[in-house]
C-alpha cells in the first residue's frame, strides 16, 4: 500500500520533447525533483544550455520532433545513454494560425500537424521499443481544444483531437506490455505563450487584450488560469506508482473549462 501512495520517480528514465523553456521546463524540473534521470530535446539551443546549467544531470539534444531523422538520432542517443525508457512525455507542440477557416493557408495547417499531431507519433514509435521490456508511461499533451471546438484556430484543435485518438488507441494496443498512455488536457496556462495567443484573438475581435482576458476567464469555473507546474504536478502523479492502473485517460487541468471563447 506504501509503495502505491509514492509519487518518486527513482531510477526512471524520462524523455521530455520540448523540455526546455514553458511548460516542458516546469515538466523537466518536477521529474527531476522526484528523482528520475531525464533527456530533454527542444529547438531552441539556448534553452537548452539554460536547463543543463541548472539542472547539470539532464542530458540535451537539439531535435524538431517533426523530423523524423531527428527524432531516430535523439532516440539513438537514448538508447546509448540508457538502453531503455520508462516514461516520455509528448509535450512538443505549437499554438499554430489564429485565422478564419477561409484565410487558413495549408502550409500553417501542416506545421501545425507536423509538429503537434506527427511529432507524437514519432517519437511513440521511437520509445516502444524501449518500454517494452518493463512497461512505461507515455503522456501526450492535448488542450481543452481537443473536447471543445475552438473558433478561430481549426489547425490547433484538429491536432489537439487528434492526440487524444491516439492517446485512447495506444492504450488498448500497449496495455497487454505494462505500457500505460494518457492525456493531459492544460487549460488556459498563465505565460507568454498564452499572452501571445489571447493577443491574437483580441486583435481578430478587435478588442483589448485586457477585455480578451476576462472574457476567456469568463468561462473558466475557477476564474483563474492554471500555471505549468500545474501540469508538471499531474504528469508526476501519473508516472508515478500512484497512477500505477491510470491508461487511457483524457485528464483535464484547467479549473474547469466550460467552453472555448467564441
Amino acid at each position: 500500500m506504501t509503495q502505491h501512495l509514492s509519487f518518486r520517480l527513482d531510477g526512471q528514465r524520462a524523455l521530455v520533447t520540448a523540455g526546455a523553456q514553458g511548460i516542458g521546463r516546469a515538466i523537466t524540473e518536477a521529474l527531476v525533483a522526484q528523482g528520475a534521470e531525464v533527456h530533454v530535446c527542444d529547438i531552441d539551443a539556448h534553452a537548452l544550455k539554460e536547463v543543463q546549467a541548472a539542472l547539470p544531470g539532464v542530458t540535451t539534444s537539439l531535435t524538431d520532433v517533426s523530423d523524423e531523422a531527428q527524432v531516430l538520432a535523439m532516440f539513438d542517443l537514448v538508447r546509448q545513454r540508457w538502453g531503455a525508457l520508462d516514461i516520455l512525455v509528448n509535450n512538443a507542440g505549437i499554438a499554430g494560425p489564429t485565422a478564419a477557416l477561409a484565410e487558413t493557408t495549408l502550409a500553417a495547417w501542416q506545421q501545425t500537424i507536423d509538429v503537434n499531431l506527427t511529432g507524437g507519433f514519432l517519437c511513440a514509435r521511437s520509445a516502444v521499443p524501449l518500454m517494452k521490456s518493463g512497461g512505461g508511461s507515455i503522456v501526450n499533451i492535448s488542450s481543452a481544444a481537443g473536447r471543445f471546438g475552438f473558433p478561430l484556430r481549426t489547425p490547433y484543435s484538429a491536432s489537439k483531437f487528434g492526440v487524444i485518438g491516439l492517446t485512447q488507441t495506444w492504450a488498448m494496443e500497449l496495455g497487454p506490455s505494462g505500457i500505460r498512455v494518457n492525456a493531459i488536457l492544460p487549460g488556459i496556462v498563465e505565460g507568454p505563450r498564452q499572452d501571445r495567443v489571447l493577443n491574437a484573438k483580441a486583435e481578430s475581435f478587435g478588442i483589448s487584450l485586457e477585455e480578451m482576458r476576462v472574457r476567456a476567464l469568463e468561462r473558466v469555473s475557477l476564474r483563474r488560469m492554471v500555471s505549468a507546474q500545474d501540469i508538471a504536478a499531474q504528469i508526476v502523479f501519473i508516472c508515478s506508482p500512484a497512477g500505477a492502473n491510470i491508461s487511457g485517460q483524457s485528464l483535464s487541468v484547467d479549473g474547469n473549462v466550460e467552453t472555448l471563447v467564441q
